[in-house]
């Protein structure tokens, strides 16, 4: 049995009856089945689907983001538009992937000679907890459009969340098995790895995950995609819109109560500025409101389970004990659930822990650089490489910083972020391949050569 606890409450929100090993590889043969015809019907017809998919996630809002909020702590103000992206995900790919698969003419000594993107076949697809409808839409959807199936092992604190997005896309009335939720616990997942149907697996977790399930589909000859931790760089010049930055690196870093591997984590500032743009952000995080997340004017929920906030709590008084100033926060909240206030540290270091490790959490670190080659140094001085932003209006450094930081997508000016129309993925310790975009459909296709005299 899976059992969801509310993290609000500590009580049990949900249970689901976990499958059982026949029962794991009857629905990886329901689907690898199922994709023996998906592979044959025209992008027209997967587009008919994904539509009809994008209007039932609409019209079950409501339902769905409750379940969120139940399961893993979001605020009723965030569940809503996670759902709202999900669907604009389905409907994104239903309108593009004829283009972003279309046959690509390379000339040869062929009288003509083209890559056909084809589809591979079931496509496992294993999914957190901290977005349970858009994270895993984003790896579905381009892998449907593209003619797999999906297996959809989604992460078993949140098994309900998983249960309405299978029944959405039965409710939408496409063919049987073409996403297929797999309701088993962790210690199973090899078993779906190695399973001979699969033909594929992504990946959204830990990095400590990550690695094990590279390995896993590796030692398979099977190929992976991995999106995985971050300790995202945000980093203000002394030039920059102090307001606008700011305001950004609030909202960066709180969304989903810091449960984001793409938040703004590591705040790193021109010397210059350094004091009032610190002064800044305490007064911004000091008027967000901790609460019960089924609240409309609750800006920050739980964080997900006790032991993340344990973790989390580690962290910060680690980096308090090395020599950082706790300006907001850093105690542990009385009474039930699992809340975590917002928290800043400043004059963090290289040598601390918040600063190397992955906060997944409302715990915003300020970091000092003496210039802006020092802030360039400091924002690469990861193991991670996920997501990162510069804020500047030199446009020349903004460039530079641009090509020089070492992230899978840099924000000039603006907000890290997901977006079905770009692709999104990191390198380092943050994994490797693509999603979203044109690269993330072909992910999960055999770019076929076809040579013709």
């Amino acid at each position: 049995m899976l059992t969801s606890i509310n993290p609000a409450t500590g009580q049990k929100a949900h249970q689901v009856v976990s499958l059982d090993e026949p029962g794991l590889r009857q629905t990886i043969e329901a689907a690898a089945a199922a994709a023996e015809t998906w592979r044959k019907t025209s992008i027209a017809e997967r587009a008919q689907v994904l539509n009809a998919v994008a209007a039932q996630l609409r019209e079950q809002k409501d339902e769905i983001g409750a379940l969120m909020t139940e399961e893993m702590g979001k605020p009723v103000k965030e569940a809503g538009p996670e759902v709202e992206k999900g669907a604009w995900c389905a409907e994104h790919y239903a309108e593009h992937a004829a283009e972003y698969l279309q046959d690509q003419i390379i000339a040869s000594d062929a009288s003509k000679s083209y890559v056909s993107y084809q589809p591979l076949g079931a496509i496992l697809c294993i999914f957190p907890w901290n977005a349970p409808i858009w994270v895993a839409m984003r790896g579905i959807v381009p892998a449907l459009m593209a003619g797999n199936t999906v297996v959809m092992k989604h992460d078993p604190h949140v098994p309900a969340c998983a249960v309405a997005l299978e029944k959405a896309f039965r409710d939408a009335g496409g063919p049987a098995n073409i996403l297929c939720n797999l309701p088993i616990p962790t210690e199973l997942a090899e078993q779906a790895i190695r399973h001979p149907a699969i033909q594929a697996v992504s990946f959204t977790g830990s990095s400590k995950a990550g690695a094990i399930v590279a390995a896993t589909a590796a030692s398979e000859v099977k190929h992976s995609v991995l999106e995985l931790g971050g300790s995202d760089p945000f980093v203000v010049l002394a030039d920059a819109d102090l307001e606008a930055a700011a305001d950004t690196a609030t909202l960066s870093r709180v969304i989903n109560a810091g449960q984001s591997c793409i938040a703004a984590k590591r705040i790193i500032i021109e010397a210059p500025v350094y004091e009032k743009f610190v002064d800044m952000l305490k007064e911004r995080l000091a008027k967000l409101k901790v609460g019960d997340p089924t609240q409309p004017d609750t800006d920050l929920g739980p964080i997900a389970r006790e032991d993340l906030r344990e973790g989390l709590h580690r962290q910060v008084t680690q980096t308090i004990d090395e020599g950082a100033t706790c300006l907001l926060g850093g105690e542990l909240p009385e009474g039930p659930g699992f809340f975590y206030p917002c928290t800043l540290l400043a004059d963090v270091t290289p040598a601390m822990c918040a600063f190397n490790e992955e906060t997944f959490g409302p715990v915003m670190v300020a970091v000092k650089a003496e210039d802006a080659a020092d802030a360039l140094r400091l924002a690469n001085h990861s193991n991670y490489g996920l997501g990162a932003a510069i804020w500047t209006a030199d446009t020349k450094k903004a460039l530079h910083f641009a090509n020089e930081l070492q992230a899978g997508q840099v924000s000039v000016n603006g907000i890290v972020k997901s977006d079905p129309r770009l692709p999104s993925g990191g390198i380092k310790r943050s994994g490797f391949g693509r999603e979203l975009g044109p690269h993330g459909i072909r992910e999960f296709t055999n770019a076929k050569q076809i040579w013709i005299k």
